[in-house]
């Protein structure tokens, strides 16, 4: 939700500073995300002040051109040359001072620099109005009539001020805050002084009319209050440039006076408001009913033809014949157009679940609908009703052409809420002073009705809760109001206060680390196994198995069980064996367990490693595609999310020489090695009677504990796009994608995101020993657009570096 600061201050007066006013909107509750300079042109007319021009003399060497001095009010006047015909001496302007940077109407911004024209020196710009955003008028300089001394910016005299747009995080139990006048009331508590509707005294209706509207509400459950006015001589056309103004910084594009007054109203006071087209409700009648009887397609204003449901509220005509799609979105066909003379203004309060269910329903989130579903004050109704009126008579000359209708069968009054003062200590934590409860209270319109003393002696209260603060019901509600305005941070911590913390430790629990990528796992599909720590020693023979490490049992139960294992490969392969024997084919296993091994002193260590198996197909085979063999980058993949889940990031690679893979990487971490990964050997399987392809990777845990990052990282959501570039970079064989990769972000740490490689090719036309990477680069600035010189300089530096240090060839 966007609130404009100015518009902010003409309902709450205050001499605060934007980025204060956004520091106490937070404290309560409403969380300002964000703070938006807005000017009224591009900007904002800095470095351009008034002047005089002194002296005008024909340029020597230009027939079209003057020399003229000019006092800008610092005491050294200016040599301009100016190409208006209509310059003169003694004319106030606008002048243009050096350095700054002007917003034409049309064209690319420009600065102002000291230059030579036809040689002679000219020390700024005396302005035309397109010159500087302000028109489109070219035919001379801005002349003025004015006694502001010379130097006043002009911002100044054109009153060209600045605003500020908070964007507020409105969470969907703060409706009463739904508004500019919602933001003043909880100002208004915290900065306990007083907040001001919009003036609506001067409001007049007639009491009688020889043509009016009706109003017959079916179903007062879903619409307890409908209210409505007929006006009359309404001229459609564009709004002043006032209102315009106020619907811009907000983020909303101005239609017509008559609409851009609803939206107006609706984000002033909170209170959605229709305007229908009077002369085409058919009967002079409203009806506001359930949709049962007409299902028919609907045209909604936006053109959808959208089937109807018989629990949809809708505003229909004298026939039945729906109008409106009730606190959601208006007709077509009774919307307010160029010719409409005579309009309906509707103001009411919808049941907040029968709008949702119609919101819901045809999938339409407008900004009346996200008020109506959350709940509005039946009491602005009719308010915002005069509010608007007067503003059309101010802007479209409406006149009331008739009295107002108010159906309100049944007032909805004040909910009653029981509040013990004992219980606001308790779960406040902190004794407040029953005068300033009472301050609070008071700030936020909420009534004492009754107080009195319990059987105990302590005081309790009961209160009227006004029907705006629709999530104020209980008393728990009631302390938490009183506890934001209070202040969260006035709450002293008390030695014996116990909170959970979300800092990080410098000590991460292993167990916890342990769970976290269990549970990443098992949700890629991975199943936990649990094997034996004691395995056969025959596993571990032949060239290259780690004898004089092993750690043998003394008095082993089996000669098959006589070790305790330096690797979990083999007992996990053991239960690939076990499953793939059993038609159990495609398995993806993890496992956490020690392994064992002899130190050089005649000592032992235990070593904590997880080990993934994946083996079979990764993807079954269906009607669409075929069967997909597990292969290598499933099982890196893999691996490398289990690492960054660890805080670890893109790791480095380099091959590995694993005594148990045929072939592999190892996977650093900070420069060290934590996981090792590839195809399990052919002498190993067939030791094992393993039949299919096995992919394994070991990675050490007790590294990636003791080197474990929090992996949490929050920032700002990027408001400028990300570029992709391609590169066909030509290589020897032994050069790798690693190696290239990490010359890219060496060569480009700021704008570099991220380095991916879609394609490789080896063949005969790249020579031999050569391969082809096809590589992508993402670039992206998080504070402005990339321009095409910027991207183009970042390309040209990789393609350098890839050149020296990878003796790349770069096809094109």
């Amino acid at each position: 939700m966007r609130i404009s600061f100015d518009w902010l201050k003409t309902l709450i007066p205050t001499d605060k500073t934007a980025a204060e006013i956004g520091a106490l909107l937070t404290g309560s509750g409403l969380e300002v995300e964000s703070l938006e300079e807005l000017e009224s042109i591009p900007g904002g007319l800095r470095g351009v002040v008034l002047g005089t021009v002194l002296t005008r003399e024909k340029h020597p060497d230009a027939d079209k051109l003057s020399l003229t001095t000019v006092d800008v009010g610092d005491g050294t006047p200016r040599q301009i040359v100016c190409g208006a015909p209509n310059v003169a001496a003694g004319q106030r302007v606008v002048v243009a001072l050096e350095g700054a940077t002007l917003h034409p109407t049309a064209g690319e911004p420009f600065k102002i620099k000291k230059s030579k024209i036809r040689g002679a020196a000219s020390e700024g710009m005396i302005c035309a109005e397109d010159e500087i955003g302000l028109g489109t008028s070219h035919a001379g300089i801005m002349v003025l009539d004015t006694d502001l001394p010379n130097g006043t910016p002009a911002a100044d005299y054109f009153g060209l001020g600045t605003d500020t747009a908070f964007e507020i995080g409105l969470t969907p139990n703060r409706a009463d805050a739904a508004s500019h006048y919602g933001v003043a009331r909880e100002l208004r508590a915290l900065l306990h002084q007083p907040a001001h509707l919009p003036d609506v005294s001067q409001f007049r209706a007639p009491t009688t009319a020889t043509r009016a509207v009706g109003v017959i509400v079916e179903d007062a459950a879903a619409c307890p209050r409908y209210a409505g006015l007929l006006l009359d001589n309404v001229h459609v056309g564009p709004s002043p440039e006032w209102l315009q103004r106020r619907l811009r910084s907000i983020g909303l594009s101005p239609i017509n006076n008559v609409v851009d007054v609803t939206n107006f109203v609706l984000h002033e006071l909170g209170q959605p408001l229709h305007a229908f087209d009077a002369d085409r409700i058919d009967g002079d009648t409203i009806l506001v009913k359930r949709a049962s009887g007409f299902l028919n397609q609907f045209e909604t204003l936006d053109g959808v033809a959208r089937k109807l449901t018989e629990d949809d509220l809708v505003i229909a005509d004298a026939e039945g014949y729906p109008m409106a799609l009730a606190g959601v979105f208006g007709g077509k066909q009774s919307g307010v157009s160029e010719g409409t003379t005579r309009v309906f203004l509707e103001s009411a309060y919808f049941a907040p679940a029968a709008v949702r269910r119609t919101s819901q329903t045809h999938g339409l989130k407008t900004d009346a609908s996200f008020r109506f579903e959350r709940g509005t004050d039946p009491n602005m109704v009719l308010p915002a009703l005069h509010r608007a009126a007067l503003l059309l008579q101010e802007v479209a000359g409406a006149r009331p052409a008739a009295p107002v209708v108010d159906v309100y069968p049944l007032p909805l009054g004040p909910t009653a809420v029981r509040l013990r003062l004992p219980r606001v200590e308790r779960l406040v934590g902190q004794y407040i002073e029953p005068a300033r409860i009472r301050q609070i209270l008071n700030d936020l319109d909420i009534d004492i009705t009754a107080e009195h003393f319990d059987e105990q002696g302590h005081e309790e209260w009961t209160l009227a809760v006004p029907r705006h603060k629709v999530d104020v019901t209980r008393e728990v509600d009631v302390i938490e109001e009183i506890l934001r305005i209070y202040g969260y941070n006035n709450v002293a911590l008390r030695p014996h206060n116990s909170a959970t913390f979300l800092a990080k430790f410098p000590n991460p629990d292993p167990e916890v680390l342990r769970q976290k990528v269990a549970a990443l796992l098992s949700g890629q599909g991975f199943s936990e196994i649990l094997t034996n720590s004691v395995v056969n020693a025959a596993y571990f023979e032949g060239p290259g198995a780690p004898d004089e490490t092993i750690v043998r049992l003394l008095n082993p139960n089996s000669g098959e069980l006589n070790v305790l294992r330096p690797s979990l490969l083999p007992s996990g392969l053991e239960t690939v064996r076990h499953n793939v024997n059993r038609r159990q084919k495609d398995l993806k296993l993890y496992e956490f367990g020690k392994t064992y091994h002899r130190r050089a002193d005649g000592g032992t260590e235990e070593r904590n490693v997880l080990a993934l198996y994946l083996t079979g197909n990764a993807t079954a085979e269906t009607w669409q595609h075929p069967a997909r063999k597990t292969a290598f980058p499933d099982l890196a993949g893999a691996v490398v999310q289990v690492l960054g889940a660890l805080g670890h990031g893109q790791p480095a690679q380099q091959p590995t020489d694993h005594p148990y893979l045929a072939g592999g990487l190892a996977l650093l971490a900070h420069n060290q090695p934590v996981a090792q990964a590839g195809a399990v050997a052919g002498p190993l399987l067939k030791r094992l009677d393993v039949g299919q392809p096995v992919w394994y990777a070991e990675l050490d845990w007790d590294a990636l504990v003791r080197k474990y990052r929090a992996a949490l990282v929050a920032r700002e959501l990027p408001k400028f796009p990300e570029v992709r570039r391609d590169l066909s970079v030509v290589v020897d064989q032994a050069v790798t994608f690693d190696q290239l990769r990490r010359i890219a972000l060496r060569t480009e740490k700021k704008l570099l995101q991220s380095v991916n490689v879609f394609d490789v090719y080896e063949g005969p036309n790249l020579g031999t020993g050569k391969k082809s990477y096809s590589v992508s680069f993402a670039l992206q600035d998080f504070s402005q657009t990339l321009s095409e010189q910027a991207i183009d300089q970042v390309m040209q530096r990789l393609i350098a570096q890839f050149e020296q240090q990878a003796g790349a060839l770069i096809r094109k």
